[in-house]
């Protein structure tokens, strides 16, 4: 049978791809899916549940049921100082990854290139090589945070040049960025007429300053499409909920897509978030502290165990450098699976970048945290 060329060119995930080894091994201790290991709070269950008993199981507007949506203003408005009108301005997509994808085909034309940072999220560059653009590799360094910089983005724009893709707290380095770093960022977009694509979905996720989204800096909201959702400082990846929020013309292309292929977003989920909105901030705070206990051990026992690593500042991921092992990340992260039964990500799955490094989330319970820190030492020491 034909195969699109372009998905032809797509490489699977480099998550996925490994965890297929994973599958069907008994007492492995999982350090590699982005996913919370707490269930989701439960006032936020019980409305979904009681949504369901009241009836409410039907279609919903293609943008989103209203309350949502205001929900969403009036809570962007009260953290952030950010106005977005409920009517126009937002809409309520199936995750972020659905809400990427939209704002990907929604400003992209064949050629059109769109500048990545690397190592970043798997998604990124695939779905803009899907959209018939090109995906331009910004490789970052260790030495400054794994974050790009205003340099790093003038040096490879060029008339072509249609958006960037920012995430942050970053998948996979952990890392954040500050107004005053985001400050400099806002300058070149602007000057070079680039469209921000910010993944902001780990921002409930920041631990030691202020989280800035990116459309609240001078300027920038019309030229940002601001992406956000619930998986993750809610812990509800399941429900597949997230948001977009931009310029009214964006949102009503990206409205156009979605109403073609997704229709709208199951309104128990909906229903569920606007519980989260308004009552959910308590558990995410305690989810937020335990989280941030794990990231101070998980990144001392990495450092104390010879695996140099920075401290990120948000989200649930440690990417700690193997460089002294001599082994290449998928041979590192293949070896120490079957060995010790550790299960973590090559960094390589994020990017040519990625190379050296392994992705660890420590969203699990301490005590696997703990066991799977003395297997890795175990492991290096057999090297």
């Amino acid at each position: 049978m034909k195969i699109s060329k372009l998905v032809k060119q797509i490489p699977p995930s480099g998550i996925r791809v490994f965890f297929e080894l994973v599958l069907g091994m008994k007492d492995v201790i999982s350090l590699g899916v982005g996913e919370p290991d707490f269930v989701t709070p439960w006032n936020i269950r019980e409305k979904a549940i009681f949504s369901l008993e009241e009836g409410y199981t039907s279609y919903t507007s293609n943008k989103g049921i209203i309350e949502l949506r205001r929900e969403i203003s009036r809570y962007l408005n009260g953290k952030y100082g950010l106005d977005y009108d409920p009517e126009e301005e937002i809409l309520v997509t199936v995750g972020v990854s659905e809400g990427y994808d939209l704002a990907i085909r929604a400003i992209t034309d064949s050629g059109d290139k769109v500048l990545v940072q690397d190592p970043t999220y798997v998604s990124y560059a695939p779905v803009i090589t899907i959209c018939g653009g090109k995906a331009v590799h910004m490789k970052t360094e260790p030495g400054d945070g794994f974050k790009i910089t205003p340099r790093d983005i003038s040096r490879v724009c060029d008339k072509k040049t249609r958006a960037i893709v920012l995430n942050y707290p970053n998948n996979p380095t952990g890392n954040s960025y500050s107004r005053k770093e985001l400050k400099g960022i806002a300058v070149v977009v602007a000057k070079k007429g680039l469209i921000m694509v910010s993944d902001e979905i780990y921002c409930g996720l920041t631990y030691d300053f202020k989280h800035t989204p990116f459309s609240s800096l001078p300027g920038m909201k019309e030229r940002t499409i601001y992406l956000n959702g619930f998986s993750k400082a809610y812990a509800m990846t399941g429900w597949r909920i997230g948001y977009a929020c931009g310029p009214k013309d964006i949102i009503a292309a990206m409205t156009k897509i979605h109403q073609y292929t997704m229709m709208c977003v199951p309104i128990t989920s909906q229903m569920a978030a606007v519980e989260a909105l308004k009552n959910g901030d308590r558990s995410v705070e305690e989810m937020k502290r335990e989280y941030r206990r794990r990231r101070e051990f998980v990144i001392a026992r990495l450092n104390e165990i010879g695996l140099s690593c920075h401290k990120p500042e948000g989200a649930f991921y440690a990417f700690p450098s193997i460089k002294k092992t001599g082994l290449s990340s998928l041979e590192f992260s293949s070896r120490l699976l079957k060995q010790e039964k550790v299960a973590v990500v090559p960094g390589t799955a994020f990017g040519p970048s990625g190379e050296g490094y392994i992705r660890i989330s420590y969203a699990t319970g301490f005590d696997k945290l703990k066991e799977a820190m003395e297997k890795i030492e175990r492991f290096l020491k057999a090297l």
